[in-house]
């Protein structure tokens, strides 16, 4: 990978983007939540969403969502590509897909989570995507969207060029059952949010690689291709958790497996998504939240300073399993002026 990333056009009013399960079809169990999204792209962004055969089938071979992700490239007419959802196995298949249908026709991919496999694949072939801004999470917040989380779709769906990116002013992570189609009309509660908490005040900048930490892990278990060594001396790492809530041990187990691979020294800055810390199953008190994502900072902070005593380190950053959300440029150029805590990133 020499670093040179394909540049990703801008859309315009009317535009048609695929939307895809290339991870769980959660449009066939959820499909009012689903149509409530497509809704939003058609009213708020004015563009045109264009389903593929198993965007709403449940259980899809592998072969049939990478006939779809294929097939939404390669087509001239399709100007982005948009997740539904993340899910559990891209591992599986994404490692299988021919880089020349991406390679030949680079445009701007919104997904995360699972969606880690298919954003570190394209990174390898040079094209750039954007992590965050799911269809049925982003798109279709109850209620209404997050103003914050509008405001960076658009940028990254109509705009390009480097922007400074600023903190929102509270979060949620609490969800309303999907299963209950009252709830669409019901808004979520939110939280102030603790702002981005800054270990280092050295500046930086570098390419954004990375994902959902258990991805991440998913990837080094498995032996799929990731940058290389070499490549890393370029790279801002940028990692998040799921609603699966890893513990403090798990976190520290994975960002230990990155230093001994000889990553996190070589790398130019970490960025951290604000962690998840309330799923269904797992209903925590907003103090034992507090708790959870003071842990989690702790054990990253003292996990990479192992390993690179001197790299900045940025946490609670409004990209992950929370929301508002930013569809975090990924393959972009990222510049950090530490002494200021400002990020500046290309869209």
């Amino acid at each position: 990978m020499n670093m040179k990333f394909k540049k990703l056009h801008t859309l315009k009013k009317g535009d048609r983007v695929a939307v895809l399960s290339p991870s769980f079809a959660a449009p066939a169990v959820f499909p009012k939540v689903f149509e409530y999204g497509l809704q939003r792209v058609k009213d708020i962004f004015e563009l045109e969403p264009v389903e593929y055969p198993s965007t709403r089938k449940l259980n899809a071979s592998a072969k049939e969502r990478a006939d779809d992700l294929v097939a939404a490239f390669e087509d001239k007419n399709v100007k982005a590509v948009i997740a539904s959802i993340g899910g559990d196995d891209q591992v599986t298949y994404i490692k299988n897909l021919s880089s020349k249908p991406f390679s030949d026709n680079p445009k701007p991919f919104f997904g995360y989570s699972d969606n880690t496999h298919f954003m570190n694949f394209l990174w390898l072939n040079g094209v750039p995507s954007f992590y965050g801004g799911s269809l049925m999470t982003q798109f279709a917040m109850q209620k209404c969207m997050d103003e914050y989380t509008v405001r960076y779709l658009k940028k990254a769906l109509f705009e390009r060029g480097e922007a400074e990116i600023k903190p929102s002013e509270q979060y949620n992570d609490v969800g309303l059952d999907w299963g209950n189609e009252e709830n669409l009309n019901k808004a979520r509660v939110y939280e102030p949010n603790d702002g981005w908490i800054w270990d280092s005040k050295h500046d930086a900048r570098g390419f954004t690689w990375g994902g959902c930490l258990e991805s991440i892990d998913e990837m080094m278990r498995n032996s799929v291709e990731i940058p290389s060594l070499k490549d890393f001396e370029r790279v801002v790492l940028c990692t998040e958790t799921s609603e699966e809530i890893p513990s403090s041990d798990y976190v520290s187990r994975v960002y230990r497996a990155l230093g001994e691979r000889g990553i996190l020294e070589r790398v130019k800055a970490v960025l951290v998504g604000r962690p998840k810390a309330w799923e269904f199953d797992k209903q925590k008190s907003k103090a034992e939240k507090k708790e959870y994502s003071r842990g989690q900072r702790n054990v990253i902070a003292e996990t990479v300073r192992m390993y690179n005593k001197n790299v900045p380190i940025v946490q609670n950053l409004d990209f992950g399993h929370t929301d508002p959300q930013m569809p975090l440029p990924y393959g972009k150029n990222v510049r950090l002026i530490g002494a200021r805590k400002q990020i500046f990133i290309d869209f």
